[in-house]
């Protein structure tokens, strides 16, 4: 069997030695003669394996003891409902709108109260991140809401937004345990684990503990109370058992790896092997301003509908998927998460010059 080099977006590439580990425990985990996917959540070899994912991920990230770390489903989709009902005291929150998913997570917190676009970056088609230095932050805000990193358009927030002492909330989903990350900087971080950490289902959020509290918006359904969940420890009733494995073997990997720092460097030189590319052909060019590039979505066309088709048809076939773009921006788009190699990005830019060159 010849794995192939997997660009999608999400869900997305995992790590092979991860993958290779629980195949090898699909059948019997550890010796307890089922598979995790069988496993009660309440029983004790269960018990073990969500305690040391979330040690692990505290570990790797650095997250303080006043922040609980909650294993949730639904995905980061759900959280657009969530964060309003749990946090909008004043029914009054600030988002920067640069992509689909905040510009999602802003509508849904406009059904809960007075939600407002202070910065956006919508009149060039997302392509970049607005100045965030000295935003129009409302005085009665209840937090300020940010898409760290967005996966469509492939731009990041290198530099988080001066909330004026309002707690900052951010969709991390695709840029998750890509860096080093300041987490008592946020408010709320949360991101869906389909992207750069796990399989589809779960979603991680991290929040500060004085956020965590019964005075929520009246009518907030108890699955979607953060207390109910971090008062049970995520276990409130069943969650995405098997998802929450996958994610620690994926935490206990990326320690191996060397940890952030180490995961931030490789990926800083997988990123400019294909932003080098872009910016040095004549049939290729990158969509987002280069300041603002993300170091895991690279989306880039040629200008040409059917040359870009034919480019992902013939890339597909060389053993390079899901390289197609999202619709909103057409052409490609390379998405090049923790668990892609080296190896994956330079095959990608060496076919990209074959590409270029048979259609000089």
């Amino acid at each position: 069997m010849a794995r192939v080099y997997n660009f999608s977006a999400g869900p997305a590439v995992l790590p092979e030695e991860v993958l290779a580990e629980a195949a090898s425990e699909m059948l019997d985990y550890r010796g307890s003669g089922m598979s995790v996917m069988e496993m009660s959540h309440r029983s004790k070899p269960f018990g073990e394996i969500i305690e040391n994912a979330e040690a692990d991920l505290r570990e790797l990230v650095g997250i303080p003891d006043n922040y609980r770390v909650l294993f949730l489903q639904g995905g980061a989709s759900q959280q657009f409902a969530a964060v309003p009902m749990n946090l909008m005291k004043n029914r009054v929150a600030d988002y920067i709108v640069t992509g689909a998913w905040a510009k999602k997570a802003f509508k849904e917190a406009k059904i809960f109260g007075d939600a407002r676009a202070i910065a956006s970056s919508e009149d060039e088609t997302f392509s970049y991140i607005p100045d965030c230095s000295d935003l129009d932050v409302s005085p009665d805000a209840d937090y300020v809401y940010i898409c760290e990193n967005n996966t469509i358009y492939g731009t990041k927030f290198h530099t988080l937004p001066n909330t004026k002492g309002k707690d900052l909330v951010a969709d991390v989903s695709s840029c998750f345990l890509s860096e080093p990350v300041d987490i008592t900087r946020y408010g709320v971080m949360y991101g869906g684990a389909q992207k750069n950490i796990g399989p589809a289902g779960v979603v991680i959020s991290i929040i500060r503990e004085d956020l965590i509290t019964d005075d929520v918006l009246e009518g907030t359904p108890t699955m979607l109370k953060w207390k109910t969940q971090a008062d049970a420890n995520s276990l409130y009733n069943t969650p995405p058992a098997y998802g929450i494995y996958i994610c620690g073997k994926v935490f206990k990997w990326l320690k191996d790896q060397g940890g952030l720092e180490a995961m931030q460097q490789r990926n800083q030189e997988k990123a400019a092997l294909l932003y080098d590319f872009l910016d040095a052909s004549k049939l290729f060019r990158g969509t987002v301003r280069k300041e603002d590039r993300s170091l895991m979505n690279v989306p880039f066309v040629t200008g040409d509908a059917d040359l870009d088709a034919a480019f992902v048809a013939e890339a597909k076939a060389a053993g390079l998927e899901n390289l197609k773009g999202h619709r909103s921006v057409g052409g490609m788009r390379a998405s090049i998460y923790n668990a892609m190699p080296r190896a994956g990005v330079e095959a990608l830019v060496a076919f990209m010059d074959k590409f270029e060159q048979a259609h000089k």
